[in-house]
């Protein structure tokens, strides 16, 4: 076996200077983070993230994943089969409304969904006529949270039910197998960790979304302020301690969500014995 050179002095430059950059870009940013929370001690801490409204956000962030996430997991499921599995018209217009979401800035979201539902949008009067209001509630969280986080299981799971192909659905399928029980037993295991992924990182972005939520939601205090809006509005008021320490919760979130793709990446890679 050959013995590796070692690293050129221009590959340890390289290197080097992207842990900086790491560090100053990211780390920084955490360490200000975490350490403004606890500032103040842990008694604090606990304090600031127990107020009313910063609770009520922490609910409603929770209450907003537990909705979406589920609904885009099966929306993701259905789409990569269709696309993956079948040929029909269409069927690249699909593929191109499901990448949609990634190509239009959220704030373009939440407007675009005030002019359809807002009360002077297009289906606005006639919801409204008939008693139901969908902006400024939490409905309206929910959709547009919908939308933008509408392709990230699909991304996940297409390519790898498109490189796997359909050789073990079709022996399945061979030997009696109806519709759920080769999906159930046969699909469903081979995608698992992509679908589990994908799940991770659609609920970080459920949870730390801003720019729609922020159109739709109407920012009030207590009723429709997530974790984000009540980050903001919390810096806004001045209540540093408070907006330092909802902030510190999404910001372990996210670090969560990191470290679970790690892990998947690094079993993915590894090769089984």
């Amino acid at each position: 076996m050959r013995r590796r050179s070692p690293a050129r002095p221009g590959a340890r430059i390289l290197v080097g200077a992207a842990v900086l950059g790491a560090l100053v870009v990211f780390g920084l940013p955490l360490a200000v983070i975490f350490t403004e929370a606890f500032r103040a001690g842990i008694g604090a801490y606990l304090a600031a993230v127990s107020q009313p409204n910063t609770r009520h956000a922490i609910w409603l962030t929770v209450l907003t994943a537990l909705v979406v996430v589920p609904i885009n997991i099966v929306f993701g499921l259905s789409a990569a089969w269709l696309i993956a599995r079948f040929r029909f018209p269409g069927r690249r217009l699909l593929l191109s409304l499901v990448e949609l979401p990634l190509s239009v800035a959220p704030i373009v979201v939440g407007t675009t969904y005030l002019f359809l539902y807002g009360r002077l949008g297009l289906f606005g009067p006639f919801l409204l006529g008939h008693g139901i209001q969908v902006m400024f509630t939490v409905w309206a969280i929910f959709l547009v949270s919908l939308f933008i986080t509408a392709p990230f299981v699909v991304r996940e799971v297409l390519p790898l039910m498109q490189l796997q192909g359909s050789e073990d659905e079709e022996a399945a399928r061979s030997l009696g197998a109806n519709g759920w029980q080769m999906f159930g037993l046969v699909t469903l295991p081979n995608i698992r960790w992509a679908l589990f992924y994908g799940a991770v990182v659609c609920n970080a972005r459920v949870m730390g979304e801003f720019g729609a939520v922020s159109v739709v939601s109407g920012m009030v205090a207590g009723q429709t302020n997530t974790l984000p809006l009540q980050i903001q509005l919390l810096f806004q008021d001045h209540t540093t301690l408070g907006a330092f320490a909802a902030a510190s919760i999404l910001t372990a979130v996210a670090l969560i969500s990191l470290i679970v793709r790690f892990l998947l990446e690094t079993r993915d890679r590894t090769p089984a014995r």
